[in-house]
């Protein structure tokens, strides 16, 4: 029913795994084939490439479903359907951020203090036109094919990028002078397709698999008995995701309480409901979280 596009480079391992978490697994004869399949009735075709081709790829047609950033959507200005926001990048859980960055030592402030015919390289020469046709800048905008961050000062005078951390740019001796975009990763369809209602609602169903998978991360089910005088004290050491579910216990004084807890926080957690009174603890993973 549904042609896939799915990014390839920074963004494929990261991609492939949620895929594969959402029991939507991508089948490939090699880590190199840009053709794959999925064991699932509602996908009759994977397809991996640049995310910086993925925009117009859907917008024209080809696909009816794909995976991007925000950022190749506003470069391309492709008119595509944004059916929600996949909290996920490359490293992090953290949205990328497109910003503008020049030398350490350049006397450069904001947007609004680079010089008319300042040279500026990127990746994004429409993203960066608007931006700075904003600020009322007359720049040299140069289309960069990579190693951006490599070109101040000699090649050119800033730059406009994408970060996660900023750790690579301060490392290449950059500063970064201002956000131009905050972008996240998008599942995108196709207007058409999306004004489909079978497609549309197969479409919404892989959003919620991939959703609540990404909900899930970083979470863990906990199980444990406690007594009537101890709910109290135990329930308020427990964070959850409304409020933990509680039950009697069958024949006896007792409760059992459950509840959904960051992973992050089970190694203080644990203890302390055992010293409050908590038995019979168990910590379950878990794989979806579907509101």
């Amino acid at each position: 029913m549904l042609r896939i596009v799915l990014p390839k480079g920074s963004l494929e391992r990261a991609t492939l795994e949620l895929f594969s978490d959402a029991d939507l697994a991508v089948l490939r004869r090699s880590e190199v084939d840009y053709r794959g399949a999925v064991d699932d009735r509602r996908i009759d075709e994977v397809r991996i490439l640049r995310p910086q081709e993925i925009p117009h790829y859907v917008a024209d047609g080809l696909f009816d479903l794909g995976i991007t950033g925000r950022d190749w959507i506003e470069e391309t200005g492709a008119e595509v359907v944004s059916l929600g926001e996949l909290n996920y990048s490359k490293q992090t859980s953290s949205p990328i951020r497109v910003v503008l960055a020049v030398a350490q030592d350049a006397p450069v402030r904001s947007i609004g203090d680079l010089p008319d015919g300042a040279r500026v390289s990127t990746e994004y020469p429409e993203l960066t036109r608007r931006a700075l046709e904003k600020a009322g800048v007359h720049a040299d905008i140069r289309l960069s094919y990579g190693a951006t961050e490599a070109k101040v000062p000699d090649i050119a005078d800033a730059v406009v990028e994408i970060t996660e951390t900023g750790r690579a740019l301060a490392a290449a001796g950059l500063r970064i002078v201002e956000t131009l975009l905050v972008s996240r990763t998008e599942l995108v369809a196709n207007p058409r397709a999306a004004s489909d209602p079978d497609k549309r609602h197969a479409m919404e169903q892989i959003l919620t698999l991939l959703l609540g998978t990404l909900e899930a991360r970083g979470k863990v089910l906990l199980k444990l008995n406690v007594s009537r005088s101890e709910l109290k004290t135990v329930v308020g050491l427990l964070p959850a995701l409304k409020a933990p579910t509680v039950s009697e216990l069958s024949g006896e004084d007792g409760y059992a309480v459950e509840t959904v807890v960051p992973k992050s926080e089970v190694n203080v957690l644990i203890p302390a409901l055992k010293d409050h009174g908590a038995t019979d603890i168990i910590e379950l993973p878990l794989s979806k979280i579907v509101h």
